[in-house]
């Protein structure tokens, strides 16, 4: 079983954590392509056995999620996981659609954002999150992230909450949004809940719990009748590169593919190719000035 599979990760846990529970359930290597803070829930896509190989494919897809941020206080991981470190009072004027509209709005765009220090993010060997632990301070370079589009899904002024849906770049950090957006307004804010609904083309209605996991795959030992039982949830390689072109090998080429050897494709643009033997799928090349070499083979 080689592939993706897209979990619908719980709030409390890790990203690891979830590694570590669906690596016990297949025995088979599992790997990720970005985690979720532990208090996150949503979309979490799982490399499944030489789908680790596909995970340079899969590092720099956009996301989306729904987030719910909460005014009037600061917290040291800028979370609702963190200890309050400042208030200050929320005028309730800031709080009308229209002022919280055109403030998202000005999020719209490439920009740059400093992460937040309670990150995984390493400067001289050690994480963010390690300095913090300890008080130290250390400068932090802001990134080029982007936003593609916030909208605003509802107010609540008992809570001071303001909920919205953002479509972000790879390497957006939604509590530092959170927080410039707070800053904006004009007073603190930290993040509440945050739900990803979507890495990629991967969607939070494909997803699968990990109990659902387990209960199928334990009345379903046979692994392609555990597949078929999940299919929205899961998808193999060849599905993966299904927009992709391809290319046929004979059997004389095909040994020397899978040898590493580069064999001559004429009028072949560059770029990556679905690879066949007989009809059936056997991984993934790559053409580069008519020179195919081979990438992920199964």
């Amino acid at each position: 079983m080689d592939g993706i599979i897209i979990v619908n990760k719980p709030k409390g846990i890790t990203s690891h954590d979830v590694v570590y529970k669906v690596k016990k359930i297949f025995n088979k290597k599992v790997g990720h392509t970005g985690t979720l803070d532990p208090m996150a829930t949503g979309v979490l896509p799982l490399l499944i056995g030489k789908g680790t190989l596909c995970s340079k494919y899969l590092i720099n897809h956009d996301k989306i999620y729904n987030v719910t941020l909460e005014l009037g206080k600061k917290t040291d991981t800028a979370d609702a996981e963190g200890n309050i470190v400042g208030e200050k009072e929320v005028d309730y004027e800031i709080l009308k659609i229209e002022t919280v509209k055109k403030t998202l709005n000005q999020f719209i765009g490439k920009q740059k954002q400093v992460p937040p220090m309670y990150s995984a993010i390493k400067i001289k060997g050690k994480k963010l999150y390690e300095y913090a632990r300890k008080g130290i301070q250390v400068k932090v370079e802001p990134r080029e992230i982007e936003i593609y589009n916030i909208k605003l899904n509802g107010i609540d002024k008992d809570k001071k909450q303001i909920k919205f849906t953002v479509k972000c770049s790879k390497g957006t950090y939604i509590r530092s949004l959170c927080e410039d957006l707070a800053s904006k307004l004009g007073t603190y804010g930290f993040m509440t809940e945050l739900e990803r609904v979507q890495v990629g083309n991967f969607k939070l209605s494909q997803s699968i719990t990990i109990e659902e996991l387990e209960k199928i795959y334990n009345s379903k030992k046979d692994l392609e009748t555990f597949k078929s039982n999940f299919s929205k949830s899961f998808i193999d390689i060849e599905k993966l590169f299904q927009n992709e072109p391809l290319i046929e090998l004979q059997e004389n080429k095909y040994k020397h593919f899978i040898n590493g050897v580069k064999l001559t494709q004429k009028n072949k643009k560059d770029g990556v190719y679905r690879i066949y033997l007989n009809k059936k799928f056997i991984g993934t090349g790559i053409v580069e000035q008519e020179l195919l070499k081979r990438d992920i083979v199964l």
